[in-house]
C-alpha cells in the first residue's frame, strides 16, 4: 500500500494544480503564459529525470532512492504551497517533478518483484488504480480544496500521504545494496534531456506562436529531433549506455512501448477535450462530470486484475482499445442538446476501456523481460506514456482550434446579407447588427461541434493501429514466464 500511495501522489500532482491556476495567477500577478510554467516545469522535470532511474537505483539501492524521493517530493510540495512569487513556485515545481520521476517506475518494479507470476495481475491492478485514478481525481480534488480552503492546500495535501508512504517503505521494504562500479552515461543523459526539453517547449508554445511560422519552434523541433537521434545512436554504440539496448530486443516490451505511447495520447487529451465541452454544455461542473470516467476505470481495473491470469492479456488489451474507440465514436454524435445520461454512460465506457487496456498491457510488457531490466523498463514505459500525453494534448488542441476557425469561415461563407433564406428569419438577418451577432454565435457553435467530431475521429485513428501489434506479442505459459528473485536477495547489478 505504501508503494501504491507513492504512485498516487505522483499521478495526482500531474493534474491537481490545473484548476487552481487562475487563483495562482491572481496571487502572483502573472500572465497566462507565465502561470502555465507551473504545470510544464513539473512535467518536463519528471520526464527528463525518468530515464536515469535505473542507474540511480543500481548506484544507491532501491530502498534509499525510493524513500529519499518520497521525502524530497513531500518537502518540495510544502515549498510549493509556501511560495511567495512566480519564480519560487516554478522552481519548487521543477524540484517536485525531479523527485517524482522515480516514484512510478520504482513502485511498479517493486510490486513485480514482490509478487510471484500468478499474482502479478492482482498487483498490477492495484498499481494501475494509482496511475489511472490520479489524473482523473486531480481536477475534482483540486477544485474542492481551492474552493473551500486555498490553492496552497493543493500542495499541502501531499504531506500526510508522503509521510505515511515513506514510513511504510522504511519499515516494510526489504533492504537493497547499491554499487559504486557502474558509470553514469552523462552524454546519453545530456542528449536525451535536450530532446525531451526541446520537445516539451515546442508542444507548449507551438499553438501560441503559430507553430513552424516562428523561428523558436523550428529551433526547438531541430533540437528535439537531434537529441532523440543522438541518444538512439549513442545507446547502441556506447559501452555503458543510460538505457540498455536489450530492452528493445524483447518483442513484447518493444510493442508494449508503442502501444503505451498510443494509450498515453488518449489518457490526458480526452480529458482536455471533454472539460471545455462539458463547461459549454453547462450540464455539471467539469470536475464532477469526470467522476463516471473514474468509476468505470476503477471497475475495469478490478475486473481485468481477476481475468488476466485466466485468459490471454492480449484479448483484454484489444477489448479495452475497442471500448475506447467505441466511446469516441459515440461522442462524434454529441450535440448541445445531448442528455446527461448519454454523457455519463459514454464517459464511463471510456474509463472502462482505459482501465481494461492499461493493466494487462503492463503484464505483457514485463512477461518476458529480464528481472535486471525491470526498473529501466518501467522508467521507459512511464517516459513514453508522458511523451504520448504531451503530444496528444498538443495535437488535439491545435487541430481543434484550427478546425474551428476554418469551419467557421466555410459555414459563414454563405451567411451573407444576400442570403434570402436568412433574410426571411428576422432574428438571424445578417443585415442587422443583432442578427449578425446571433448568426455568428450559431455558426461558431456549429463549427465547434464539427471540430470536436474531427478530433474524436483522430483519436480513433490513433488507437486502432495499436491493435495490429497485439498478435505480434506472445503470452508465455506461467511456467515459462521470467520469475522475480526475492527483492532482498538481488545482486548489486540488479
Amino acid at each position: 500500500m505504501s508503494a501504491i500511495g507513492a504512485t498516487l501522489l505522483q499521478s495526482l500532482d500531474q493534474t491537481i494544480a490545473n484548476v487552481a491556476l487562475p487563483y495562482m495567477q491572481g496571487s502572483f500577478s502573472a500572465s497566462y503564459d507565465e502561470i502555465t510554467w507551473v504545470l510544464t516545469s513539473y512535467i518536463t522535470a519528471a520526464a527528463i529525470l525518468t530515464a536515469p532511474v535505473g542507474w540511480l537505483s543500481t548506484r544507491f539501492g532501491r530502498k534509499p532512492l525510493y524513500i529519499g524521493c518520497i521525502i524530497g517530493f513531500t518537502i518540495a510540495s510544502m515549498l510549493c504551497g509556501a511560495a511567495q512569487s512566480l519564480m519560487q513556485i516554478v522552481a519548487f515545481r521543477l524540484l517536485q517533478g525531479m523527485f517524482s520521476a522515480a516514484l512510478v517506475p520504482l513502485s511498479q518494479a517493486t510490486l513485480l518483484d514482490i509478487y510471484p507470476p500468478e499474482r502479478r495481475g492482482f498487483a498490477m491492478a492495484i498499481w494501475g488504480m494509482g496511475v489511472m485514478i490520479g489524473p482523473i481525481m486531480g481536477p475534482t480534488l483540486g477544485g474542492y480544496l481551492t474552493d473551500h480552503y486555498n490553492w496552497r492546500w493543493v500542495f499541502y495535501i501531499n504531506l500526510p500521504f508522503g509521510v505515511l508512504a515513506a514510513a511504510g517503505l522504511l519499515f516494510f521494504l526489504p533492504n537493497t545494496r547499491g554499487t559504486s562500479f557502474s558509470r553514469f552515461d552523462w552524454l546519453g543523459f545530456a542528449v536525451l534531456s535536450t530532446g525531451i526539453g526541446a520537445l516539451q517547449l515546442m508542444l507548449d508554445r507551438g499553438q501560441d506562436l503559430d507553430w513552424f511560422s516562428a523561428r523558436e519552434i523550428i529551433v526547438e523541433a531541430i533540437l528535439a529531433g537531434l537529441g532523440f537521434y543522438l541518444f538512439t545512436v549513442h545507446m547502441f554504440s556506447a559501452r555503458h549506455p543510460l538505457m540498455h539496448p536489450a530492452l528493445f530486443a524483447d518483442i513484447n516490451f518493444l510493442f508494449s512501448l508503442i502501444t503505451m505511447f498510443a494509450v498515453g495520447t488518449l489518457l490526458v487529451s480526452s480529458l482536455v477535450l471533454m472539460t471545455p465541452w462539458l463547461q459549454v454544455l453547462s450540464v455539471l461542473t467539469a470536475g464532477l462530470i469526470m467522476a463516471p470516467r473514474g468509476l468505470g476505470n476503477l471497475i475495469a481495473i478490478m475486473i481485468s486484475g481477476q481475468l488476466v491470469n485466466r485468459m490471454d492479456p492480449r484479448i483484454l488489451v484489444a477489448a479495452g482499445l475497442l471500448l475506447m474507440c467505441a466511446s469516441f465514436y459515440l461522442m462524434t454524435g454529441w450535440t448541445p442538446d445531448v442528455s446527461q445520461w448519454t454523457i455519463v454512460l459514454t464517459i464511463m465506457l471510456q474509463g472502462a476501456g482505459l482501465g481494461l487496456a492499461f493493466m494487462p498491457l503492463q503484464i505483457l510488457a514485463f512477461a518476458t523481460l529480464g528481472t535486471s531490466l525491470r526498473i529501466e523498463g518501467a522508467a521507459l514505459l512511464a517516459l513514453l506514456r508522458n511523451i504520448g500525453a504531451a503530444i496528444g494534448v498538443s495535437v488535439t488542441s491545435t487541430v481543434l482550434a484550427r478546425n474551428t476557425q476554418a469551419l467557421h469561415e466555410v459555414i459563414g461563407g454563405s451567411a451573407t446579407p444576400f442570403n434570402r433564406a436568412l433574410q426571411a428569419i428576422g432574428a438571424f438577418n445578417p443585415a442587422t447588427h443583432h442578427g449578425a451577432a446571433m448568426l455568428d454565435r450559431v455558426v461558431g457553435r456549429q463549427a465547434e461541434i464539427i471540430a470536436y467530431i474531427n478530433d474524436y475521429m483522430l483519436l480513433i485513428c490513433t488507437t486502432l493501429p495499436a491493435l495490429l501489434l497485439l498478435p505480434l506479442m506472445r503470452w508465455p505459459r506461467k511456467t515459462q514466464m521470467i520469475d522475480a528473485k526475492p527483492l532482498a536477495s538481488q545482486t548489486p547489478s540488479e
